[in-house]
């Protein structure tokens, strides 16, 4: 992936070829609630479709891509088009309470799914934590009815670590979970591709 770092005022700012991986601003908000509000995008996330422009707001307010990520908090990161800045989605990720691991998580707009995007995004942020931040462990979990979720993370070479069955009460029913995850000492699939 060989992302190029660096930190401008404080916050993340990661480049990959395609990308710019970069906290959230204003002029972001009508395409971030316009995707979020998308019943096929929030389908397999925590909210329900439409996304309250005010919840957005909020988010963006408290949002914070500032380093290092404080342990317990999530970090909202947008996904970012090179080339015009265009807002694509946003991956978000907790470093846990002891500091050494951290959760992830992403969202893409429908029309810029299948375009390889999440998994640059992603590939370039465990680049980060793992090198930058120096964690011992990135993980992520989704519902096993999420094919694409579950071949994103095959894809980056995270391992599958099992399903918790009727583990989570999510959208007004019992969901099951299935967990991944990848060691900062285990191989990265992408860097074998670059």
């Amino acid at each position: 992936m060989c992302a190029e770092q660096g930190i401008l005022a404080g916050a993340v700012q990661i480049h990959t070829p395609r990308l710019s991986l970069r906290a959230l601003r204003q002029p972001d908000l009508d395409a971030f609630v316009a995707y979020r509000s998308d019943p096929e995008v929030a389908r397999w996330q925590s909210w329900e479709a439409p996304y309250p422009r005010d919840a957005a707001a909020a988010l963006f307010a408290a949002a914070s891509a500032d380093l290092p990520p404080t342990p317990g908090q999530w970090r909202q990161v947008g996904i970012a088009r090179r080339s015009d800045d265009a807002l694509l989605g946003d991956c978000a990720f907790r470093r846990s309470d002891d500091g050494h691991q951290a959760e992830l998580g992403v969202t893409m707009a429908r029309e810029h799914q299948g375009h390889g995007y999440a998994s640059e995004a992603l590939a370039a942020v465990i680049d980060w934590l793992f090198d930058e931040v120096g964690l011992h462990r990135v993980f992520a979990n989704c519902d096993p009815r999420n094919p694409s979720v579950i071949s994103l993370l095959r894809r980056l070479g995270l391992r599958d670590e099992g399903r918790f069955v009727a583990s989570l009460w999510w959208k007004g029913t019992w969901a099951d979970e299935q967990w991944f995850a990848l060691l900062n000492s285990e191989p990265r699939a992408w860097a074998q591709r670059r």
